[in-house]
């Protein structure tokens, strides 16, 4: 059976023509790759995840003081059962956080960026927090280098478009499914947003990604494998030569439905303004441009939120 690899990112300094190769042809197949070898400490993913379990099992009349109505969930707290995938008739199992980069207020992205929130119940959260958020924004940047390179671009073209990116920090919360017939998945068959998405150890199976085949193809990581996936901005922007793959969240069949299941995946988006123009390099004879007009990044973030019901 066909499977996403595991390719180890210290070899883009010490093999980089073959990395990059091995790289590209994995996204091009399936849109997702497993990176190893990125350097992030264990404990600092294990301290974060600690955070975040103690601030989701706190009543729920406290989570929701984090709650920011008509926020879009941009920052802070979103309720279970509020995201609903696009197309899909019931909401998604789950409650989340959304942390966001720092920025000083008087940048000129302050007013779609807004200020972070932090818990005061778990004073650690913040540090936890936002040490993972810059970790994986780093090994992010990592991945898009090597990604312009095997499109024929320099190797930081995506630097000075993402140095202000709009990116989400998620811990997911999946409460014990308790219901005997539940009518939805964990999270519904979707596509991200994004440029990348890099997903830190899930503490439960589950995740699974569609095949140009059509079957449902279970990732599973091994070690310090962190999964990360294209997104909708970036297929867009190089004219699906990086596919965004559809992925889902299955219900266990097991004893570990009964079970909660956390995830915190970190969404890597380019600077609110950056265009959504199709890259002449991405562009040929077999794979004409596919859309007309380009879109801001942040108009194309607001369509796809009210698509997903978070506006």
């Amino acid at each position: 059976m066909k499977q996403v690899p595991t390719l180890d990112i210290r070899r883009y300094d010490s093999d980089r023509d073959a990395f990059v190769a091995e790289i590209g042809a994995a996204y091009r197949e399936f849109g997702f790759c497993c990176i190893s070898g990125h350097g992030i400490p264990a404990a600092a993913i294990d301290g974060a995840y600690d955070a975040f379990r103690r601030f989701f099992a706190l009543p729920p009349e406290i989570k929701l003081k984090y709650h920011v109505p008509g926020g879009g969930g941009a920052r802070g707290y979103t309720p279970f059962g509020v995201e609903t995938a696009k197309d899909s008739k019931y909401p998604d199992l789950k409650e989340f956080w959304h942390i966001g980069r720092e920025i000083p207020r008087d940048s000129k992205y302050a007013a779609v960026m807004p200020p972070n929130l932090w818990p005061d119940e778990v004073p650690d959260f913040r540090e936890h927090g936002y040490g993972l958020y810059e970790a994986l924004d780093a090994l992010g940047s990592r991945v898009l280098r090597a990604l312009a390179l095997h499109i024929g671009l320099a190797e930081d073209y995506f630097a000075d478009k993402t140095n202000f990116g709009n990116s989400i920090l998620r811990p997911i919360h999946y409460p014990p499914i308790t219901a005997e017939d539940v009518p939805n998945v964990r999270a519904g068959a979707h596509e991200d947003i994004n440029f990348i998405t890099l997903l830190v150890g899930a503490s439960a199976a589950g995740l699974e990604v569609l095949t140009r085949e059509g079957d449902w193809l279970p990732i599973t990581t091994h070690g310090d494998a962190i999964v990360v996936n294209i997104g909708d901005m970036l297929q867009r922007l190089t004219n699906h030569v990086y596919p965004s793959t559809t992925h889902r969240v299955t219900n266990p069949r097991d004893g570990n439905a009964r079970k909660p299941r956390y995830s915190v995946p970190f969404f890597l988006h380019p600077n609110p303004d950056v265009e959504l123009d199709v890259l002449p390099s991405c562009v040929t004879e077999d794979n004409p441009k596919r859309y007309a007009t380009s879109i801001s990044a942040h108009d194309y973030l607001l369509e796809r939120l009210r698509e997903i019901k978070l506006i």
